[in-house]
């Protein structure tokens, strides 16, 4: 009865704090020549999604997942998927390379970062509005 209580907002939710890693990732690795800023793919997530909601079985970020740091190159920082389901990350194309091969533009991912924090911000708010009906609900007051 209550498994689809919070809507997409509960799926949301553990997507943006996943986007929120990988772009704290391509922020500290600004620095970093040869580093590629990456992104998650909300399109492939959300068609998956799709697909998935007609058969009833969870979306691939359906609990939450340790970041544990790794370096796939030496001195870079980047979240690894810690044994869940990889997320659909994608490589940003930079409106201006840089000389080194670094592609991390950092308005872009500080716009992607607030942008980001603004839509998860959002969803738990919804989630909070819900649960406080809820509550209203069962105690009546």
């Amino acid at each position: 009865m209550f498994q689809h209580l919070f809507g997409i907002h509960e799926k949301a939710l553990l997507l943006y704090g996943e986007r929120m890693g990988v772009l704290a990732a391509n922020l500290a690795n600004a620095d970093t020549p040869g580093y590629k800023a990456r992104d998650i793919d909300f399109r492939q997530i959300l068609a998956q999604s799709d697909g998935d909601a007609a058969t009833g079985t969870p979306l691939a970020i359906a609990g939450p997942r340790p970041v544990v740091l790794a370096a796939p190159d030496s001195g870079q920082i980047s979240p690894s998927a810690g044994g869940g389901a990889p997320l659909a990350l994608k490589y940003r194309i930079p409106y201006q390379a840089s000389l080194d091969g670094n592609t991390v533009e950092m308005p872009v991912e500080q716009a992607a970062f607030a942008e980001n924090n603004v839509r998860y911000q959002a969803s738990l708010g919804f989630i909070n509005d819900e649960i406080s009906d809820l509550r209203l609900a069962i105690t009546g007051q």
